[in-house]
């Protein structure tokens, strides 16, 4: 077992991140945002962790608490969903192109990447761990392959071995399927408030036991390809008023983007107009409801 996850800072090269991605599948951020944004978070959604039940069912925890359409219930998510580190790993590892023939042309697609699931997930103590899985499961892809999904938990409060922090086996994203995890194998990650630990879809992970008397608070955001369907159905989840709050590389990010070569335009137009005001929604001949 390694003695521990690489741990790297904002300041960073974004290449060396993205070098231990392929290698460990997991690396940690120490600083990935400040306590202004940290502040505004819980501002946001603590309330909703407060007023919220304990998790009905053993693989969500019985002793955990989540709340997810974190876009819609915040407006402060710009800064963590566009770090550079973050974002620019995501794109460098999944934004690769893909050569297709149209005729007789020889063309290479860059496929969008999009927001797939968000969660807030609060481990309060006798919770114990999590089972160990990979999140592109979901897709039902065989390993090891592309990455199709690289997702980002931040540390709202410190995790440590004791209180639950995520489990992660490092290179488990090189496994074949019949190869199954094991507890032994897998690394608690240990964060300071506003830490971030990235991984790739492929990695085996899992809630860490909390034994201790204060609760973990991790956020959790997952890219995955354009192609894909999002876990969380962003544009149900979010409404538009939300949507519209935050910046255009945002929005098309929660999905409101086309695909390459062609997935999810709507009366032939790139889904962002859908954002836009009526009269230029009418005058693209939209249904308006």
């Amino acid at each position: 077992m390694m003695a521990g996850l690489t741990r790297l800072t904002s300041g960073a090269a974004l290449d060396d991140l993205v070098a231990v991605l392929e290698r460990d599948g997991a690396a940690i951020v120490e600083d990935l945002v400040g306590a202004d944004v940290l502040a505004g978070l819980w501002a946001d959604l603590g309330p909703c962790l407060e007023s919220g039940d304990f998790s009905g069912n053993w693989y969500d925890g019985l002793r955990t608490r989540r709340v997810s359409s974190l876009f819609a219930r915040t407006s402060r998510l710009t800064p963590v969903v566009t770090h550079p580190l973050y974002l620019g790993a995501a794109r460098a590892l999944m934004q690769k192109p893909v050569t297709m023939w149209i005729g007789r042309a020889r063309q290479e697609m860059v496929p969008s990447i999009q927001v797939s699931t968000t969660q807030l997930i609060q481990i309060h103590k006798g919770q114990g761990k999590m089972p160990l899985h990979r999140d592109d499961a979901l897709h039902l892809r065989p390993h090891p392959g592309p990455t199709t999904r690289v997702q980002l938990m931040l540390a709202m409060s410190e995790f440590t071995a004791a209180n639950g922090g995520t489990l992660v086996i490092p290179g488990s994203h090189h496994w074949d399927d019949e190869r199954a995890p094991k507890s032994a194998e897998a690394i608690p990650t240990e964060l300071p408030p506003g830490g971030g630990l990235i991984w790739v879809g492929g990695v085996y992970h899992g809630g860490g036991s909390n034994d201790t008397d204060r609760p973990r608070t991790g956020l959790t955001i997952a890219l995955d390809l354009g192609n894909l369907r999002q876990e969380e159905n962003q544009y149900l989840a979010v409404p538009k008023e939300k949507v519209l709050a935050y910046p255009e590389e945002v929005r098309r990010l929660l999905g409101y983007d086309r695909c390459p070569p062609g997935l999810g335009w709507v009366e032939m137009n790139d889904p962002d107009i859908v954002l836009a005001d009526d009269a230029t929604i009418r005058e693209a001949g939209l249904v308006t409801r």
